[in-house]
């Protein structure tokens, strides 16, 4: 059995342009998948323990086109209603970093203002210095969360009987983090 360590000390924040944050969702007979290019937040460890905050802007989804398809995402009250609630928010409640280069994530992830527990699960890569003087880790965590627990619950019954939208959606982080100087 793997035993928790603490491999991070001090502070390091997500790198920008080296991390993603994405969902994917059944969609009909495929996987649609959109990511969020505005996310910020940090990880701090220390001998109390580790903890991670993050936040995405709804705005910068990576949905497109259809223009309409994407204001309905963005803006309806069926999906994230970012005119009243412009971020998704996680906060650690737990932090489990193994010696195997495991790790498990608990918290509380916000969505349209609605606050609800989340496990992920994944791997870290311990600090280490680029090559040009730079101190970076990596945290890559996925979880699978039922939608209808933050009120996104747009449904449309297919034909067949199915539903249009899987109510199941895959959460993937990879997360570069930059030791704060």
């Amino acid at each position: 059995m793997s035993t928790a360590i603490i491999p991070f000390a001090g502070t390091y924040e997500i790198d920008r342009t080296h991390s993603s944050v994405q969902f994917a969702v059944k969609h009909i007979v495929s996987t649609f998948r959109a990511s969020f290019d505005e996310i910020e937040g940090r990880l701090v460890g220390g001998d109390s323990g580790t903890t991670l905050t993050a936040s995405a802007r709804v705005e910068s989804v990576s949905i497109v086109d259809p223009p309409e398809f994407r204001e309905h995402v963005v803006r309806g009250d069926d999906f994230f209603a970012a005119d009243v609630h412009p971020e998704l928010t996680f906060r650690s409640t737990g932090v489990e970093l193994r010696e195997d280069g495991s790790a498990v994530v608990e918290g509380e992830l916000t969505v349209r203002g609605i606050t609800r527990p989340v496990t992920a699960e994944g791997s870290y890569r311990a600090p280490t210095q680029d090559p040009f003087g730079t101190v970076r880790a990596a945290l890559a965590l996925h979880a699978s969360v039922d939608r209808r627990g933050w009120g996104l619950s747009w449904q449309l019954p297919l034909p067949d009987g199915g539903d249009a939208v899987g109510w199941e959606v895959e959460l993937t982080a990879e997360l570069e983090l930059v030791e704060a100087v």
